[in-house]
Order: C-alpha cells, then sequence, then structure tokens
C-alpha cells in the first residue's frame, strides 16, 4: 500500500489505528533513525499490522524556541519520500501546539498513543524523550505500554569509528563544517535541500551561467560556499551542476540561498520543486574584485564539479 500521512491522533478511522510504531523526531531519517524504522517493521511483520512512522510537525524544538537558528535536516514532502521507499504505511505526522506539549510523559503515553492511535508497538531509540519538560524516557514508555496494553521495543544506538551514536546535530554541525561526505556518511544518502525555483535577476544568465535559486527556508545552514551538486527535476531527472550557497558578496548581497547551475540544460523550470544534493564542497564562498574575476572562478568550479560527477553518472 502507498504511504498514507496522517494529521492527528484523535478520531481516527480503523485504517490508521493499530499499527506498529517507530516514534521519535526523525529529522534526517539518517542511519541510526532507519535502524529503529526497520526494528519497528519485523514488530509489524509479528503482529501482522500496519508498520507507522511517528513525529512532529513543527518540530518541538521550533514551538519551544520559534526564534531558533534555521536547523531542519529536511521537508514533510522529502521524509514522506524516504519512508514510502522504506515501506512504512503511514506517516503520523503529530500536530505539536500546547496540547501535546503540556502533556505529561504517561499522559502522552495513555491519551497519543495508547487511546488515540491504538498502537500494537512503540519501537524507540535508547535516546528517547517524551512529554512536557522531556520527562519521560524508554523505561517509562515499557511502564506504560505493559499498563496501557503496547509492547516497547527500544533499539540501542548506532554508530561508527567516529561517532559513538550517529545523531542529527551531527548532521548539522558536519554541514556547518563544509563537510557534505561526512553527512551523506550518516544520512545513508546525500544531504539534499529542496524548494521552488524562484526568478530573480537572472544576472548569473547574463554572465554566461544560469542558475536555478532555491530560498533555504528553514533548512539548516551549510558552510557557505561552492558546491558540486546533483539536482532531480519534478519529471525525475536527475542533473549535475554546480552550486553558491551564499550571499553573492560580489555581485550585491542577498539572503542566504541556493543557485545551481545545472549543466548542459536550458529549460524554464520557475516555479517547479528542485531537490539538490550537495555532493562536495570545493571552496568557500569570497568576494572578487570584478565580475570578471568571479566568471573565470565560476568556470573554474564547474570544471572541478564536472570532473567529480560526470564520472559518477555517466
Amino acid at each position: 500500500m502507498a504511504l498514507r500521512i496522517v494529521r492527528d491522533w484523535k478520531r481516527l478511522g480503523p485504517e490508521e489505528r493499530g499499527a506498529s510504531v517507530a516514534f521519535g523526531n526523525f529529522d534526517g531519517l539518517h542511519r541510526g533513525h532507519q535502524r529503529v524504522i526497520a526494528a519497528a517493521a519485523l514488530a509489524a511483520r509479528d503482529d501482522e499490522a500496519p508498520l507507522g512512522v511517528v513525529s512532529f510537525d513543527p518540530h518541538p524544538r521550533r514551538f519551544h524556541q520559534p526564534d531558533a537558528e534555521p536547523f531542519h535536516l529536511m521537508s514533510l514532502d522529502q521524509q514522506a519520500r524516504v519512508l514510502d521507499a522504506m515501506g512504512v504505511d503511514l506517516f503520523y505526522v503529530l500536530p505539536y501546539g500546547a496540547e501535546i506539549a503540556e502533556m505529561s510523559d504517561e499522559t502522552f503515553a495513555v491519551r497519543v498513543l495508547a487511546e488515540g492511535m491504538g498502537v500494537r508497538n512503540v519501537t524507540a531509540g535508547s535516546d528517547v524523550t517524551f512529554g512536557k519538560g522531556r520527562s519521560g524516557d524508554p523505561a517509562a514508555l515499557k511502564r506504560y505500554g505493559a499498563a496501557h496494553g503496547f509492547d516497547v521495543t527500544v533499539v540501542k544506538e548506532l554508530g561508527d569509528a567516529e561517532l559513538g551514536k550517529f545523531s542529527s546535530s551531527d548532521i548539522r554541525q558536519a554541514l556547518v563544517d563544509g563537510r557534505p561526505d561526512r553527512a551523506a556518511e550518516i544520512l545513508g544518502r546525500p544531504f539534499a535541500i529542496e524548494g521552488v525555483v524562484q526568478r530573480d535577476r537572472q544576472l548569473g544568465r547574463k554572465l554566461g551561467f544560469p542558475t536555478a535559486n532555491v530560498p533555504l527556508d528553514d533548512y539548516v545552514r551549510p558552510r557557505l560556499g561552492v558546491y558540486a551538486t546533483r539536482s532531480l527535476l519534478a519529471d525525475g531527472r536527475i542533473v549535475p551542476g554546480v552550486a553558491n550557497l551564499g550571499k553573492n558578496p560580489t555581485t550585491g548581497e542577498v539572503e542566504a540561498r541556493l543557485e545551481v547551475w545545472l549543466f548542459d540544460f536550458d529549460e524554464d523550470i520557475y516555479g517547479q520543486t528542485l531537490e539538490t544534493e550537495l555532493v562536495a564542497f570545493l571552496r568557500p564562498e569570497e568576494k572578487f574584485d570584478s565580475i570578471e574575476a568571479l566568471v573565470q572562478q565560476v568556470n573554474s568550479d564547474a570544471a572541478k564539479a564536472r570532473s567529480l560527477l560526470i564520472p559518477e553518472i555517466g
């Protein structure tokens, strides 16, 4: 069955209840998250139940810290596509507001998980927290499950030689450090920014390198600079390119955004959704003394990006 997105925990239909679910803030859906979801899939198979994933929108951090710097690793649409490819049946995107924020851990377990969703099994990482003040932990979840009719599976952290466990914070730090390759190791795929292509000054086209400009919105801000990229078009085509992620200090500072030069491509994609993977960091953003120097460097960047990308996809 295709993935169904469920945006509440109240008044659910019978086809939206009784799932075995993975529970957590799955921003990034990194390899640690994937391990939790894989364990939930085993429980769903054993229970002959649908496989669900439970998360929140907005992210609790955004609710409690509305002025926090942008930090997201994925949009909900990106999450849904990855979960669908993983065989998830139900994606519960619970509305995180004052009602849930004020629930104790026990109230959340009883009202939302047991009564509202009728879960069969809850699978979570060993560092999961829930309830007001993040008072609930895996031991509490097991107690509430035993008392209210659902099983609980706790999954040990997954990490590697560099990290004791994988976390969304480590991905953000890798991106801030200009290490998209390390972020990809933790994610299990390249980090990608998705957004609608905006019409702008079209200065790049006049200079010989037309760019598709995408706002960063609430995505974490990777290190400003130039990246080798792969972009997924709305029709499914994948196009290599080179992108500047930054503020354009040479031609007039703007709000940080992603400007992608799609190689060997000349089509109107304004208003379309573009998803761009940051494959490799090439250099920091810099201010040039002249437009001519900028153009020369951009062409050098493009040549380097082509050498990295074309063998990969050719």
